[in-house]
């Protein structure tokens, strides 16, 4: 069992949640996050005043999943969440953490049976 965290562009959320409901990976939990990588902000303009901010608008999705599904999971992000036909700095990153336990809290389910 892996846990996969996907940082995405806002915009690209529904072409992903779409994307993973046709490979059958339905249960996602979703968080507004804020942060930046390598383009460090952008400029924006405010009621005509000029400011830089720091801290960008992402999307935060946290999908666990079995390991015969990891791959395609990852791979199905990847493709639809990159801008262009090469993705662009701040398309997002995804990460993989190992899951020790999973527990159903209203079931009797534990492991892998519960994702």
């Amino acid at each position: 069992m892996k846990l996969v965290i996907a940082i995405i562009q806002p915009t690209k959320l529904r072409a992903v949640q779409e994307a993973l409901a046709k490979i059958s990976v339905e249960r996602i939990t979703l968080c507004d996050a804020h942060g930046y990588g390598r383009q460090r902000g952008q400029t924006e303009m405010y009621r005509g005043v000029e400011y830089q901010a720091t801290l960008l608008r992402k999307v935060m999705l946290e999908i666990a999943v079995n390991d015969d599904f990891l791959e395609r999971t990852i791979e199905t992000i990847r493709s639809v969440a990159k801008t262009g036909n090469d993705g662009n700095f701040g398309d997002g990153k995804i990460f993989v953490m190992p899951l020790a336990e999973t527990i159903q809290i209203g079931g009797l389910q534990r492991g892998p049976a519960a994702i």
